[in-house]
């Protein structure tokens, strides 16, 4: 039995996703369209911090290249794992290519709890490059550890803690500003 990420339990069951999977490589459109309503909140989970105000657009670009890919998905219980490395993929693609920097300044920081806080947060993580925000989110969001983020991302172990370094001490430099 496979596990699920947070909040896709809703739309699959662990034990049905092989079945599933099988059925929307053969294309099966019921099963695509369940895959599609499991798929869809997790990807826009990651794809959101990554891409910033072009999450919803990497999300897209994501499920699209998902689906057009399902046929070479070797091991279905795999789903979700394969979709994730497309997702930070497609997410770091499209803030690139976007490649805003909208530099904000924080006057006050707000208290814990506060709707500020979250928007501050967003502010910060627009002045970070897609790679760092990247990192940022599969370390803190998804609590990957850096072999796994390596392996998503194609670095070496070493590559992605030297980034999430950096990315963690940029971060806490425009937080200070």
């Amino acid at each position: 039995m496979s596990t699920l990420p947070a909040g896709t339990a809703d739309h699959v069951d662990p034990a049905r996703l092989p079945t599933l999977v099988r059925a929307a490589q053969r294309g099966d459109a019921l099963a695509m369209q369940e895959l599609l309503a499991a798929l869809t909140p997790y990807v826009g989970r990651l794809a959101g911090p990554i891409a910033l105000d072009d999450g919803q657009d990497a999300a897209q670009e994501a499920l699209i290249v998902i689906f057009t890919s399902l046929r070479q998905l070797k091991e279905p219980a795999a789903l979700f794992g394969w979709a994730r490395a497309i997702t930070v993929r497609e997410a770091v693609r499209v803030a690139r290519k976007a490649s805003r920097a909208r530099p904000a300044e924080l006057d006050d920081v707000p208290d814990r709890g506060d709707p500020q806080l979250s928007a501050d947060v967003r502010d910060v993580l627009e002045r970070l490059t897609p790679e760092h925000r990247a990192v940022l989110t599969l370390r803190d969001l998804e609590g990957l550890d850096e072999q796994a983020i390596g392996e998503l991302l194609a670095l070496p172990a070493g590559t992605v803690k030297s980034r999430l370094f950096r990315a963690r001490r940029s971060f806490r430099k425009e937080w200070d500003r």
